[in-house]
């Protein structure tokens, strides 16, 4: 390949595992793509680097160099002695972040987009758009380049710097389409209109109502071939009704502001959607409004249903934080460029898992929300370790052998739709002032 040693010389490590997911091309155009790739033999080079920084975000317990040696990274007959931590960090700095981001955006166009075609609604795939936040480490670079969230009485900042990061997600089995991130002061909208047009055709996108404004839901819908948008109206939305389909059932017409078409003058005057009102016990009446006013090709008691899929997204982000980065204060890198490096290859591990996840549950027949991400995650870790040790002719039946048994162990029962769970604060803010670096 010209781009270090080739995969076919290399029998051990956590190669054959990723290969068995990840085409080993996809690597090399990554590394080749974004001009990292290792053209002189080394102990740890490039493609190394690159399962290093999967391996961290899979084995947040252990020090870096300690996933290194767990997973036997380093190529054997390349040197004497062990390899020194420094190398192993020379690495990592020599790759970046651009191969990490470009081989997530090229698995997750494969993986998510055919995961939404198999598990579509009415011939649309089904996506979800919403942000959340990462805490980084407490170093003055991180706190420059991402910022922080102010806090009340006097306190100053938040005790950490914050990346805002917001995902377009496959919601009926989380796999990631895209995502973006950056500095926390830039709303999350600012980020989204960045994944509108990784939104495919023949789709319906799932969105909170912090996103119900014309000039993103608009060119959501217009730029594509039946894409489509799914939102519950805010409490200072107005509309007047064109026509009633049905009881709580209407088209309707909400004028665009005149400001907004000043700023973006290819937005009609008007704007039709649907409007759907609705009652679930124990709440408050709620409209959704929609771009899929058609109302015998998408009900409107299915579209109610549909809406509250929603919330598989704030299921992924606590899959993330809660289970795969076990609720650390923060992820490891002190420097931006790590933060990017670290976010995306994140990314991409949970992608790995969720991929693995869903081909057990082909193998159950239950959808891929019915899998446990906990013990799928705990399982992969060992079965990470354990193929990093064997020949890669027993590849095929060991990985099948594993999802055989992750179908018989790591299925939950079905959701218990009947159980509430209304919102609650559950911790009072400290009254006591932040710790700040250098203080005593």
């Amino acid at each position: 390949m010209g781009l270090g040693l080739p995969f076919g010389q290399i029998d051990r490590g956590v190669f054959e595992h990723f290969q068995a997911s990840i085409e080993p091309a996809w690597v090399s155009e990554a590394l080749a793509a974004t001009g990292t790739a290792t053209l002189r033999r080394r102990r740890f080079p490039a493609e190394q680097a690159l399962w290093l920084v999967l391996g961290m975000a899979l084995f947040r317990d252990l020090p870096i160099i300690e996933v290194v040696k767990y997973l036997r990274l380093v190529l054997p007959g390349s040197g004497a002695g062990p390899i020194a931590d420094s190398a192993v960090m020379q690495a990592r700095a020599r790759l970046g972040p651009s191969p990490l981001r470009w081989l997530f955006e090229k698995c997750a166009q494969a993986w998510a987009t055919a995961s939404a075609e198999r598990m579509s609604w009415r011939g649309l795939s089904v996506y979800g758009v919403d942000g959340t936040t990462v805490r980084v480490p407490d170093s003055d670079e991180n706190r420059v380049t991402f910022g922080g969230q102010e806090a009340g009485g006097g306190r100053g900042q938040s005790g950490y710097p914050l990346v805002r990061l917001v995902t377009l997600m496959a919601l009926r089995s989380h796999l990631l389409l895209a995502i973006r991130f950056g500095r926390y002061p830039e709303s999350e909208r600012c980020y989204a209109r960045d994944l509108w047009p990784s939104v495919p055709d023949n789709s319906l996108v799932i969105v909170d109502r912090g996103f119900m404004y014309a000039n993103d839901l608009i060119p959501l819908h217009a730029g594509g071939t039946d894409r489509h948008w799914l939102t519950r109206a805010r409490k200072n939305n107005q509309w007047h009704t064109v026509k009633r389909l049905a009881a709580g059932d209407e088209l309707v017409e909400m004028e665009v502001n005149p400001d907004t078409r000043r700023e973006h003058p290819g937005l009609p005057e008007r704007w039709g959607m649907r409007a759907i009102r609705y009652r679930r016990r124990g709440f408050r009446e709620q409209t959704l409004l929609t771009s899929l006013v058609d109302s015998a090709m998408y009900p409107a008691k299915e579209i109610v249903a549909l809406y509250h899929e929603r919330w598989e997204l704030e299921l992924g982000y606590d899959e993330v934080k809660t289970e795969m980065l076990e609720r650390q204060e923060a992820i490891r890198s002190r420097s931006p460029h790590g933060v990017e490096q670290e976010m995306w290859g994140i990314a991409l591990a949970y992608n790995l898992v969720r991929l693995e996840m869903e081909r057990a549950a082909e193998v159950a027949r239950v959808p891929p929300t019915r899998m446990s991400f906990k013990h799928c995650l705990r399982a992969m870790k060992f079965q990470f370790v354990y193929l990093a040790a064997i020949s890669p002719g027993k590849m095929p039946r060991v990985l099948q052998r594993f999802r055989n048994e992750l179908a018989e162990s790591c299925v939950l029962p079905p959701r218990r739709t009947e159980r509430l769970y209304p919102r609650a604060v559950k911790i009072k803010m400290s009254n006591y002032p932040r710790k700040r670096p250098g203080l005593k």
